[in-house]
């Protein structure tokens, strides 16, 4: 079964929830609000996608840390911003088992799901 991550008030979460369900695609979903984001889950991201396309720098989240924490990114420092502050992370992430889809775009997901 696939694992969607997101946060459940989130426009583009809601548009991939409601194209999984439309679809007939089992899914389970985590919010990473409710059910939290471990250090081990975000290694095995940062391990399959670049930490980069992970890092939402047009979030309200971004936007609302220190120029500090914005500056010198390394993947460390990258990691430790997402575990502190999850709604730092491009939403939704579906991992299908093989390979994690960042973002939802319907066609995107039509050609890798169906």
């Amino acid at each position: 079964m696939h694992m969607l991550y997101g946060i459940k008030n989130c426009d583009t979460v809601k548009k991939a929830r409601h194209w999984l369900d439309q679809n007939g695609i089992a899914y389970q979903f985590h919010d990473f609000r409710v059910d939290g984001l471990t250090p081990a889950q975000l290694n095995d991201f940062t391990a399959r996608l670049d930490w980069n396309a992970l890092l939402n720098r047009s979030s309200t989240s971004w936007r609302q840390l220190s120029a500090e924490q914005r500056s010198n990114l390394t993947s460390e420092k990258a990691i430790a911003l997402m575990l502190n502050t999850p709604t730092l992370i491009k939403r939704p992430v579906l991992d299908t088992g093989d390979k994690l889809i960042i973002g939802f775009k319907a066609g995107h997901y039509k050609s890798e799901l169906l």
